[in-house]
């Protein structure tokens, strides 16, 4: 069974800018414009959106792709049981 999805972290630049869209909204609420947000991107080109995501990647650093790592994990020491 899938997990539900019922929490979503925000910049507090897109809260702000939610917060003042459904302050000038008389039927809009916050739950109300997340749900229409994501049916919007549901029914976009994925690949658009994630590439506008990817090109706005210095304006906004959470969309950085993560660097990979090299080399492998240094060890720590083991105990020795005597």
């Amino acid at each position: 069974m899938a997990k539900r999805i019922v929490n979503i972290r925000l910049r507090p630049d897109q809260e702000e800018r939610i917060n003042a869209i459904v302050e000038r909204s008389a039927i809009l609420d916050t739950s109300k414009f997340v749900r229409i947000a994501v049916d919007w991107l549901l029914r976009s080109d994925i690949g658009e959106v994630i590439k506008t995501i990817v090109d706005e990647q210095e304006t906004f650093p959470d969309y950085r792709l993560p660097k990979k790592m090299t080399g492998r994990k240094k060890s720590s020491p083991k105990k020795r049981s005597h």
